[in-house]
């Protein structure tokens, strides 16, 4: 039976994940910074918690780490842990950086340490790119960050890549683009709209208060993305790769879905609030995923459309 260690879990990806790998027969071991007083809540809602090991880990302490490791003695590592908000990023920089690239090194550096043949999944993220003013970004298109989760990002993508150049130790990145799931919380703008959009077509006389409507995001199906991260070490050598689906749309189109599947229309329920502009934004974001498709054999099912409607569907199940 093969061993896997998902750190951040409790995450949507890392929920997601997590059930995947029971269904294919792994020991799951899952980490978080106190599992004794983390809910776990996604685990919860998809029926898997008593199913999953739990374990406690500080990715920013190097020792922590290597207990971890050498307690769980895992065949794989998906590393999904670190601050994961664009938005909060700019607000809290250095915890950002801390816990994205300090906790990736430190898993480089134990599996390294250990000499152990542990394969390592870097959640990577489409934010690297940068604007690329509408062209769709390939493996092979540069990095121009702008913002403090995207430099955090792309450090740890190119240490990555270095202990894998320099110690020949099978790690790999998902450079993946916006994927959307009802386990999303709600500070995310994607459950903010739905949520919203499903309780004023209960009687709620809030107002949804959006930033950039304007701005073009890829948005894909968190459930299909896990599926690439398994994929990616499932291969004999370690390679980078984009997820995405193709196809983007505005921030306005996701809206206008969402109030739609609930019968309103959603000019009439929104306002428009500068301050929720970010200080540096990507106004259009495109991923090429035809490495995926051709190397991995994956490919995306579901568009935005897709996952609106499956958000809506969702939102009587969770936590309104």
């Amino acid at each position: 039976m093969k061993k896997a260690l998902v750190t951040g879990i409790s995450g949507q990806d890392g929920a997601y994940l997590a059930k995947l790998l029971l269904e294919k027969g792994y020991l799951v071991c899952g980490t978080s910074r106190d599992a004794q007083m983390s809910s776990f809540r996604n685990l919860d809602r998809i029926g898997i918690r008593k199913d999953v090991q739990l374990a406690s880990i500080a990715l920013n302490d190097f020792r922590s780490v290597l207990q971890v490791l050498f307690r769980v003695q895992p065949d794989e590592i998906y590393n999904l842990a670190g601050q994961s908000s664009v938005s909060l990023s700019f607000e809290q920089p250095v915890e950002t950086q801390d816990s994205i690239y300090l906790g990736t090194l430190n898993l480089l550096e134990a599996i390294r340490f250990t000499g152990k043949p542990i394969k390592l999944y870097n959640a990577s993220s489409s934010e690297c790119f940068g604007d690329l003013g509408g062209r769709p970004a390939t493996e092979e298109t540069a990095f121009r960050p702008r913002s403090p989760y995207a430099v955090a990002k792309s450090a740890a993508f190119w240490q990555v890549s270095n202990y894998r150049e320099a110690y020949h130790i099978f790690a790999c990145s998902g450079i993946l683009f916006n994927h959307e799931s009802p386990l999303r919380p709600e500070r995310f703008v994607t459950q903010k709209i739905v949520r919203s959009a499903y309780r004023i077509a209960k009687g709620n006389q809030e107002k949804l208060q959006l930033g950039n409507i304007e701005v073009q995001r890829d948005w894909g199906w968190a459930p299909e993305y896990v599926e690439a991260m398994y994929r990616m070490l499932q291969r004999d050598s370690p390679e980078d790769f984009v997820i995405a689906t193709g196809q983007t749309r505005k921030l306005q189109d996701f809206v206008s879905a969402a109030f739609e599947a609930v019968g309103l229309d959603w000019r009439d329920h929104t306002r428009i609030e500068r301050t929720l502009f970010r200080p540096t934004e990507i106004m259009i974001g495109r991923g090429d995923a035809s490495k995926a498709a051709a190397k991995l054999g994956w490919e995306p099912k579901y568009k935005m459309v897709d996952v609106v409607r499956m958000m809506v569907e969702a939102v009587p199940e969770t936590d309104q």
